[in-house]
């Protein structure tokens, strides 16, 4: 039997040698993990050619590979974009890109951007499937901006490096909204020679015109928002005495900032002073401008006005229309009039249903609306300005994309119109690379912008949307406006009213400008 002495002297110390090793040893592993840690790069990818930013978790970048974004929703069509891009042969095809914030927190936005990238692939899948074979071919990728834009400089960055092979950019569509990173986003890729071709942008200064050329090689589908003041005016026949501006007092916002002055030329002789707000930095936050709502919707009710003109962003437009709603003076009609914010509130659950037509009346003038180019009952399909044939091929798109051979795409809603433009755009962007297209082959980077001024009359784009005949500069002349009303239901269509106050001649050519 071992001595007692023997084991606790002799066992404790060899026990204690080896306890030193390991914790020695462990150190030793630690710091070398704490050292590798620090040399050696966090892998932020999220897909090839898309990663997360510093202090960012969301995934930005270019991607036409299936690459959701990490938006469950864009799942189905990116899928089938990536499908549709695997059937294409290198060195036959021309990339377009859609420049969208995918990964926008708003939900809104992130309906308009689904509907965007599934009309932008209808227009895609013709022009690979349904165009007798017309080259190039058409490769589509998806572009993030990230949330709010705030990513644009790196996506925008990654663009500029795909002009040539394999990608072979030769034009940007998308460009959806009229902000200053939009604004920023289109400046360097027209600095970089790539045409870019805007879906719902409608600020006026982001525009090319007669002396000025800010951005040469852009083009746009939709009208500006002084033609859409233009249209609401020649449409309404409004009082300017018993109307009133309400608007935003925040500066920088592009729609916000243009539209805003359109409306105040149209109430020039109106006998109030337009009622501000402030929305918060970010205009899809809610913030406080509920209060200042309750507070005009009351000033209103000790006024003569039945008419209201609102300069601002959806989310404030639903506040404002929620407080109207409950004004003091219900027994008193108002009609609301806006720009094509308004169709977000559509598909907003926040909105208060239950006062639209109850003397409140509220319409916008929209891009786009599935009913503008169909017949009805005490309404006639203008003659001309669009036409029934185009917006019925785009259906036909849509139809195509929903089976399994080319989609499926997910849920397809067109009441807000926003795959309609995308569609149109598309269109116009695959018009441009084709016509620059000589012997075959692709066509130099800049020459695609300088197509814009040859479509239209004869060779104009016969858009989904209505005719796009572009002037000079790139913008739609005497384009077709929807003006669609609210309901307790789905967006109704009212009627087509027109900038010019008629329909653009057969020719549609538009007249010259000093």
């Amino acid at each position: 039997m071992p001595h007692p002495l023997r084991y606790r002297v002799f066992y404790t110390t060899r026990q204690k040698i080896v306890t030193s090793v390991l914790a020695l040893a462990l150190l030793a592993w630690g710091t070398v993990y704490a050292v590798n840690r620090l040399t050696t790069p966090e892998d932020r990818s999220c897909a090839p050619g898309v990663a997360r930013p510093a202090g960012s978790d969301e995934c930005v970048g270019v991607s036409g590979d299936g690459h959701d974004f990490g938006v469950p929703a864009l799942a189905g069509v990116a899928r089938a974009i990536d499908r549709e891009n695997d059937r294409l042969e290198p060195g036959r095809y021309a990339t377009v890109a859609l420049l969208l914030p995918l990964t926008s927190t708003s939900p809104s936005m992130r309906t308009k951007i689904l509907h965007e990238v599934q009309g932008a692939f209808a227009q895609q899948y013709e022009a690979n499937n349904r165009s007798n074979n017309l080259a190039p071919r058409i490769r589509l990728v998806l572009a993030n901006t990230g949330n709010g834009n705030a990513h644009w400089a790196v996506t925008v960055a990654a663009l500029k490096t795909m002009t040539g092979a394999p990608h072979h950019l030769r034009a940007v569509s998308g460009i959806a909204t009229s902000s200053a990173p939009v604004r920023q986003a289109v400046t360097e890729l027209t600095g970089a020679g790539i045409a870019v071709v805007g879906t719902t942008i409608t600020a006026d200064d982001l525009t090319n015109g007669p002396g000025r050329a800010p951005f040469p090689g852009l083009a746009r589908v939709s009208p500006t928002n002084s033609d859409e003041a233009r249209a609401l005016a020649n449409f309404g026949r409004v009082d300017a005495a018993k109307a009133i501006l309400v608007h935003d007092a925040r500066d920088g916002d592009h729609y916000t900032d243009t539209l805003k002055r359109a409306f105040s030329a149209l109430l020039a002789k109106s006998p109030y002073q337009p009622q501000l707000f402030t929305s918060p930095k970010d205009p899809n936050a809610e913030g406080s401008t509920a209060n200042t709502f309750q507070q005009i919707a009351l000033l209103l009710c000790t006024t003569r006005a039945d008419t209201v003109f609102f300069a601002g962003r959806h989310t404030q437009l639903r506040q404002f229309v929620n407080a109207l709603g409950a004004r003091g003076c219900t027994h008193r009609p108002f009609t609301v009039l806006t720009g094509d914010e308004g169709s977000y509130l559509g598909a907003d659950d926040q909105l208060d249903r239950d006062a639209l037509g109850a003397g409140l009346t509220v319409r916008y003038a929209a891009l786009a609306h599935p009913d503008a180019w169909q017949a009805a009952p005490g309404r006639p399909v203008p003659k001309a300005g669009g036409s029934p044939a185009a917006y019925q091929r785009f259906r036909s798109m849509m139809d195509a994309i929903s089976t399994p051979e080319a989609g499926p795409v997910g849920p397809v809603e067109l009441s807000d119109g926003q795959s309609i433009v995308a569609y149109d755009a598309m269109a116009t962007a695959v018009r441009g690379i084709r016509r620059a297209t000589t012997g075959g082959g692709l066509p130099a980077l800049e020459d695609v912008g300088l197509q814009w001024p040859q479509v239209t009359g004869a060779l104009r784009v016969e858009g989904a949307s209505g005719w796009i005949c572009l002037d000079n500069h790139g913008n739609p002349y005497n384009k077709a406006v929807p003006v669609v009303e609210l309901t307790r239901d789905t967006p109704r269509f009212v009627q087509i009213a027109w900038p010019d106050g008629k329909p653009p001649t057969a020719e549609c050519l538009p007249p010259r400008k000093n």
